[in-house]
């Protein structure tokens, strides 16, 4: 039998070769990297100008933070999770967006009859479509107020609209109750959000397509062309009462101003002829012989012209006097101004 010396035992890597040492180094190397990358990866974050950062450490909330850069415990200790707290979100009722092309939206040609059909207070159905826009005011309620927020904004939004719209005339929501129907809605939805503790603040409810089912929708568009044609009927019914109206004021004041200054030029006339009787009088009393003769002449010389061609004789002689020349001095009378 046959024995064999064994040597003592080499150390672990004394028998490697050099480059295998120096593999073994460069991956220690690498790793160590590695790990220094990560442990300063986990110590700090960075919020954007949009968002809040909600800081757990070993699942507590300890922080909300701010945007901007900021610093936490690493390995897990401290955990981050952003809220988007100055976005404005929406949810749609009735009706999906689908994208946009070339700076217009397109929206789906799917229906979704469950949200949009209601029943108003005439029992008439409704096809409503409407978009609730809201924003998170409170991360920590938003994230841990209640499990899913969103489902209960969405589900609030709906039943507050159904019953919105069944406390309303069919008519009054097609037309005239939109804005009412959009501010009580939101004035709601915002009351049963903060009931619930859900951290969500509603921005708006706008109404976006309110129309009747399309079974009915060829009836409605003849009813709505009645009401068009009754609106148009009756504003030219008052557009004519405006012109005729005050055509016949204009009309009948005129004829009355003129019946005022008639008779006011009828009274003036009458005391005017009056006081001049009464001057005549006073002269007469003081001259009677003058203001007779006064009187006669005036006469003669307001009658004569209107007698036309005047001829005077004397007895016994056929041809007229030549002392007279009164057409002559009708005739100039007549040219003067």
């Amino acid at each position: 039998m046959s024995t064999s010396t064994l040597g003592p035992a080499r150390p672990p890597g004394k028998g490697l070769p050099q480059a295998a040492r120096q593999g073994r180094f460069y991956a220690g190397v690498i790793g160590l990297a590695f790990l220094g990358i990560g442990f300063v990866s986990s110590t700090y974050y960075t919020v954007q100008p949009e968002e809040r950062a909600v800081v757990k450490r070993f699942g507590k909330v300890i922080d909300i933070a701010d945007p901007g850069l900021h610093f936490k415990l690493p390995f897990g200790i401290d955990s981050v999770e952003f809220v988007a707290t100055e976005r404005v979100l929406k949810q749609e009722f009735g009706f999906r967006t689908a994208g946009s092309t070339g700076g217009r939206t397109q929206y789906s040609e799917a229906e979704y009859p469950d949200e949009s059909l209601m029943l108003s207070g005439d029992l008439n159905i409704v096809d409503v479509e409407w978009v609730v826009q809201y924003r998170i005011a409170d991360p920590m309620k938003f994230l841990y107020g209640m499990r899913d927020p969103t489902r209960a904004l969405r589900d609030i939004s709906e039943s507050v609209m159904r019953r919105a719209v069944g406390n309303r005339l069919g008519s009054e929501v097609l037309t005239t109750a939109r804005v009412e129907i959009s501010n009580l809605a939101r004035d709601e939805i915002q009351e049963a959000m903060d009931k619930y503790g859900t951290g969500i603040h509603v921005v708006t409810v706008e109404l976006q397509d309110v129309v009747p089912p399309k079974a009915v929708q060829p009836a409605f568009n003849e009813v709505n062309e009645a009401r068009q044609e009754r609106e148009r009927m009756i504003n030219e019914a008052t557009k004519q009462a405006n012109q005729v109206i005050p055509r016949a004021q204009g009309e009948a004041n005129r004829t009355i101003a003129e019946a005022e200054g008639y008779a006011t030029e009828r009274v003036n006339d009458a005391l005017g002829e009056t006081a001049r009787f009464r001057a005549i009088l006073a002269e007469y009393r003081a001259a009677p012989e003058v203001t007779r003769t006064r009187m006669y002449l005036e006469t003669i010389d307001q009658v004569l012209p209107r007698i036309g061609a005047i001829v005077v004789v004397q007895d016994g002689q056929a041809s007229p006097l030549p002392l007279l020349r009164l057409r002559d001095a009708q005739t100039s009378k007549e040219k003067t101004p």
